[in-house]
């Protein structure tokens, strides 16, 4: 673990410059995966990925080089790189940041048990297959797979104010899907779809319920190729927290990044319902909904102490009781619009500036049991497991599908549905929020597939929630 950091120090403390202030950001990540698909082992696949980035701030110019060579030669010809730029666009900058704040900390941040002996290749096969092998033999099961994929990440940043932050990180994310078809129609099922995400190691997947899952994914592939199709009205919604996460995601996360807000992303991810003047009084939702930006919750996938700008993270309240109350922005982005906001400014690899990200956005618990939320609705459908969504560019008007539906009448779970989809208005739909479950529904999940930025930059985002009731929402299926 950190095998670089004394010679990056030497290497750092050795660069020459004229700057006002620079910094160095060095991310070394490895990656294996394992997949098993109908019963048959598909190849391994290992990737590793290092390098620095390497910024600088001149005469209130930022400008920054990446470079895979960090040799003292490298890091010096990076940083010269990035002394050109700066100083080719003085005169030309928006903004003067000689007076944004300069991070001085020194910490270390290891998620516990990152040392641990990780089991060996033959290990993760045999349990691929005996998993896979739990699918039954049946003509109408036409695909499946079983997998795991192995992230380990270091980072290390140093400046010219004298911050020192490492960290070391290890993330999970197995899959498992089976899909069923009769020549007439075809339904796939899964085990949290891409949503099965968590920071540790082998323990993981006893924490998940994956090891086992495999049967009753099959099982509920075939209930769902014989069941209707979902009825086209407006309904009680209920969403289990593998829904939930996607709907916060799309809904409240996307349109909560302060850079979107102040019209960066406008160009390529698009804009946002939310305006500047909106935080503090904003009804978001209902009184029920509080939703927390918060970097400290074990295991979810983006608990971290710094992030990577180096200012410290601590868990805040971005919507209380319903009302907008700060947004994902980082460091650049509160300098900017002088809003406050959170250590959210992120960078998915050594070659990529941090920008306003999502980290682990979580809707906080209620008070009802899974039990009491479907005993609370006299006409429902509950849907599980997101397989489609389409959102507009200012991130309110949407439409998703989910894998797995099932109507609720008079407070009882009944008949399963196929194709379920529902739509609605950001700006609305988390108003009608009517019920909000307890820890005991409550899942951390996530996403390693989050897209944004130009150059694209796809990182790892954290989402936590319990299952939620919305009132009166159009919903629909598919074709008959």
């Amino acid at each position: 673990m950190f095998a670089l950091s004394d010679t990056l120090e030497r290497r750092f403390a050795a660069l020459k410059t004229t700057a006002d202030f620079w910094s160095l950001r060095h991310v070394q990540e490895s990656r294996e995966s394992y997949w098993v698909r109908r019963r048959v082992a598909q190849a391994p696949s290992f990737v590793d990925d290092g390098g620095a980035m390497l910024s600088v701030r001149i005469a209130g110019v930022e400008a920054y080089a990446a470079t895979c060579d960090i040799s003292q030669a490298g890091l010096q010809a990076a940083l010269q790189r990035a002394e050109q730029m700066a100083r080719s666009l003085a005169g030309h900058n928006l903004l003067d940041l000689g007076s944004l704040p300069q991070p001085a900390e020194q910490n270390d941040d290891v998620m516990p048990g990152y040392d641990q002996r990780q089991d060996g290749v033959a290990h993760w096969y045999e349990l691929l297959m005996a998993e896979s092998a739990l699918i039954p033999r049946d003509a109408r099961l036409i695909d499946s797979h079983v997998g795991l994929t192995f992230t380990a990440h270091e980072q290390i940043y140093l400046n010219s104010a004298g911050a020192r932050l490492r960290r070391a990180q290890r993330y999970v994310f197995p899959q498992v899907g089976v899909t069923a078809s009769d020549e007439r129609d075809s339904q796939s099922r899964s085990f949290g779809g891409s949503h099965l995400a968590r920071q540790g190691g082998a323990e993981v997947l006893d924490q998940l319920g994956v090891i086992g899952s495999a049967t009753r994914i099959a099982d509920e592939a075939l209930q769902l190729l014989l069941a209707p199709n979902t009825p086209n009205d407006s309904r009680d919604l209920l969403l289990m927290p593998d829904q939930m996460i996607l709907q916060i995601h799309e809904s409240i996360g996307h349109p909560l990044e302060l850079d979107r807000i102040l019209g960066d992303e406008r160009n390529f991810a698009g804009t946002s319902f939310i305006r500047q003047e909106d935080f503090g009084h904003y009804r978001y939702g209902s009184p029920l909904l509080n939703v927390s930006f918060d970097p400290d919750v074990p295991g979810e996938l983006s608990s971290y102490r710094h992030d990577d700008d180096g200012t410290p993270a601590e868990r805040q309240l971005l919507i209380r009781d319903g009302i907008l109350q700060r947004p994902l922005g980082g460091a650049l982005s509160q300098w900017r619009s002088g809003l406050p906001g959170v250590a959210n400014s992120r960078a998915c690899s050594w070659n990529r500036p941090p920008i306003d990200r999502m980290a682990n956005l979580n809707l906080e618990p209620g008070d009802k049991t899974l039990a009491a939320l479907i005993g609370g609705i006299e006409r429902g459908i509950l849907m599980s497991n997101n397989r489609s969504w389409s959102i507009d560019d200012a991130r309110n008007k949407f439409q998703f599908g989910c894998e797995w539906g099932q109507l609720i009448e008079n407070g009882e779970l009944k008949g399963v549905v196929k194709n379920p989809n529902y739509r609605g208005i950001s700006s609305r739909f988390w108003r009608n929020l009517r019920a909000v479950g307890d820890a005991s529904t409550f899942e951390i999940l996530g996403t390693p597939y989050c897209g944004k930025g130009e150059p694209n930059q796809v990182i790892r985002v954290g989402h936590a929630s319990p299952a939620c009731v919305f009132a009166d929402i159009d919903v629909f299926g598919g074709a008959a």
